[in-house]
C-alpha cells in the first residue's frame, strides 16, 4: 500500500495528537526518520490542557519501525522554528516531506454566532494558530526541502477546496483558517515547481481524534457505540487513515501530479489502496454532501 520512505527525513509540525500524530507514526512505519513537533512535553502542557505528548508521539513512531524525533517548538515563535530546521539540516542534511499541522485553536472557537459576536481576541488567535504558524514553519523549512528534488509539503486542513467554496463553516474565523490553508498548499506548489517540489491540501472526514473520541466517551475500540446519540458519526475514519494517506504521498515517485491540489483522504485511498484500520476506506465527504447536509437518514452503505 506504502512504498519504502528509508533513508527520508519528515518534519510533522503539530504531530503532538489527531491527524498530526498518525502522520508521523505511518510516515516512521514506512521507515522514515520523523521530527515531530509540538508545544505538549511531559515537563509542561500547552493551552489545550490535553495528556497527549511529543515524546508519546516519537516512541510510536519507534515502534512502528521509523526513527522519532520529539523536538518541543512553538510554531509562532520564528526563531524556534528557526533552530528546529538548523537542528534537522545538522542531524540529517536533507528535509524530504513538510507536513503543516499546526492547529491548536479548538478552545478558542465560538460556533453559530456572526462576526459582531465573536470574541476578536480569541479569533485571532484561531488566525495565528491556524496560519500564521504554517507560513513560518515553510519560510524556515523550505530552503532545505528544496536542496533535493523530489519533497512534499502537505497542508492539513479540514474540508476540501470545492465544500469549503460553498459551505459555511459555523464560524467566521474557522471558515477562514480553513479556506486559507488550502489556498496556501495552492500558492507554495507554484512556488515550488521549479524547484521539483510538490505541495497539496489534505483533508480527512470525521476524524477520530483523541478529543473527538473523549467528547464522545468512547474509545477506538468502542466508537460505534457514539451512534446512538450521533447516527452520522458511523462515517467517521481514524487518525491512521489520513495518516497513510500522507505515507502514500511521499512514497509516490509522480506525485507532482497532485500538485497545487485539494485532496481527501478517501480520494487518495482509492487511488493507493489503503484502507483504515477496519479495512474499510470511509468516504466521508462525499457522505456529507450527499447523506449528512441533506439531512436523510445516517447509513453508510457504499460510503465505507
Amino acid at each position: 500500500m506504502t512504498g519504502d520512505l528509508t533513508g527520508k527525513v519528515a518534519l510533522v509540525a503539530g504531530a503532538t495528537r489527531g491527524a498530526g500524530r498518525q502522520i508521523a507514526v505511518q510516515l516512521g512505519a514506512a521507515g522514515a526518520t520523523v521530527y515531530a513537533t509540538g508545544r505538549s512535553t511531559r515537563e509542561r502542557r500547552s493551552e489545550m490542557d490535553r495528556p497527549e505528548t511529543i515524546e508519546e508521539t516519537a516512541e510510536l513512531i519507534n515502534a512502528a519501525g521509523g526513527v522519532g524525533i520529539a523536538v518541543p517548538v512553538d510554531h509562532l515563535v520564528p526563531d524556534e522554528v528557526r533552530a528546529l530546521v538548523e537542528r534537522i539540516d545538522a542531524e540529517q542534511g536533507r528535509l524530504d516531506v513538510l507536513v503543516n499541522d499546526i492547529w491548536g485553536a479548538d478552545q478558542l472557537l465560538t460556533w453559530h454566532k456572526p462576526v459582531w459576536e465573536q470574541p476578536l481576541e480569541a479569533g485571532f488567535r484561531t488566525l495565528r494558530l491556524a496560519i500564521d504558524t504554517h507560513i513560518i514553519t515553510s519560510h524556515y523549512a523550505l530552503p532545505l526541502l528544496i536542496r533535493n528534488p523530489g519533497g512534499l509539503v502537505v497542508e492539513m486542513g479540514d474540508g476540501t477546496t470545492e465544500y469549503n467554496a460553498t459551505n459555511y463553516r459555523l464560524s467566521v474565523f474557522y471558515d477562514l483558517a480553513k479556506t486559507s490553508v488550502n489556498r496556501l498548499a495552492y500558492s507554495q506548489a507554484q512556488e515550488l515547481r521549479e524547484h521539483g517540489a510538490t505541495a497539496v491540501a489534505l483533508t480527512p472526514g470525521w476524524l477520530r481524534s483523541e478529543m473527538m473520541l473523549d467528547l464522545f466517551g468512547v474509545t477506538e475500540e468502542n466508537w460505534r457505540d457514539a451512534t446512538v446519540n450521533e447516527p452520522h458519526f458511523v462515517i467517521s475514519e481514524s487518525p491512521a487513515f489520513v495518516g497513510r494517506a500522507v505515507a502514500a504521498l511521499a512514497a509516490d515517485p509522480d506525485k507532482a501530479r497532485w500538485s497545487g491540489q485539494s485532496l481527501s483522504s478517501a480520494q487518495l485511498a482509492k487511488v493507493y489502496g489503503f484502507t483504515d484500520l477496519d479495512g474499510s476506506q470511509p468516504d466521508a465527504w462525499r457522505y456529507i454532501v450527499e447523506v449528512q447536509d441533506p439531512g436523510k437518514p445516517a447509513d453508510a452503505t457504499g460510503y465505507r
